[in-house]
């Protein structure tokens, strides 16, 4: 699982009013093709709009601080954006978990980067345990992280201590307490990646962006007609990560 983030953690001065988690799932079977098929979609992009397949694709800032790429025009950025949501819509056995945080309302102590990246891990865990990925499936299945730097060491402390310290509150009808649901599916620790160098990482990138825009657009994107982008992305969405939202976005 490919992860990237929009928004951030903050509580207290925080520019943002959520913070939005994405992990791209992949299996290890269709790792190849699906990194040719990005290869051949840069290539494509090159041809276009210029853009080199050595520079980074990072969404937000592609829209508001291109830097060099301002050398292209600014909606056919947002073209390439919308291109690159149709073409991961294509690969049928990728899988997007998305989870969004609303900050509104709670308290300052409130551990936003806690309470999302456990979430995304849960739901990881519970989706391979099930086999309810699409693609390929095995009865003994295996996930690792690969996500983006983020605050690395707090990461992995929260991935270990879920290995033998995962308590999940019981359903109403089965009384009050919780259950220590540890993890048995993902293994290693988290393997950090540098987003320039992953297109997977860029491509998790470009579906948190949209996630970030569904439930909070910007001017530009409002203006442009941008803000449902993410339902371009409804055929990989892993929607059992959450029966109670339409396109399986889990809110906390």
């Amino acid at each position: 699982m490919y992860v990237d983030e929009s928004g951030d953690v903050g509580m207290e001065n925080s520019p943002t009013r959520y913070f939005a988690l994405t992990g791209l799932v992949v299996h290890e079977l269709r790792w190849r093709e699906y990194l040719n098929q990005l290869i051949d979609f840069r290539r494509r992009m090159h041809e276009h709009f210029g853009l080199r397949l050595r520079e980074e694709l990072h969404s937000s800032q592609l829209i508001t601080r291109p830097g060099a790429l301002t050398r292209i025009k600014r909606h056919d950025r947002l073209t390439i954006i919308r291109f690159f949501a149709n073409e991961l819509a294509s690969m049928g056995d990728l899988n997007l978990i998305n989870i969004v945080i609303d900050k509104q309302g709670k308290t300052t102590d409130c551990d936003v980067f806690e309470i999302a990246w456990r979430a995304l891990i849960q739901r990881f865990e519970n989706t391979l345990s099930h086999r309810n990925f699409s693609g390929p499936a095995n009865p003994d299945d295996r996930g690792v992280l690969l996500p983006d730097h983020t605050d690395d060491k707090r990461l992995v402390q929260l991935l270990r201590r879920m290995r033998h310290f995962n308590p999940v509150p019981n359903q109403p009808q089965h009384g009050m307490g919780y259950r220590n649901l540890t993890l048995t599916k993902i293994i290693e620790d988290p393997n950090f990646r540098d987003s320039r160098h992953s297109y997977f990482i860029q491509a998790a990138d470009l579906a948190a962006y949209l996630l970030y825009q569904f439930v909070a657009p910007n001017a530009y994107i409002r203006k442009r007609g941008a803000k449902n982008y993410l339902t371009r992305l409804e055929p990989i969405l892993c929607k059992v990560a959450s029966t109670n939202d339409p396109y399986g976005i889990v809110r906390l």
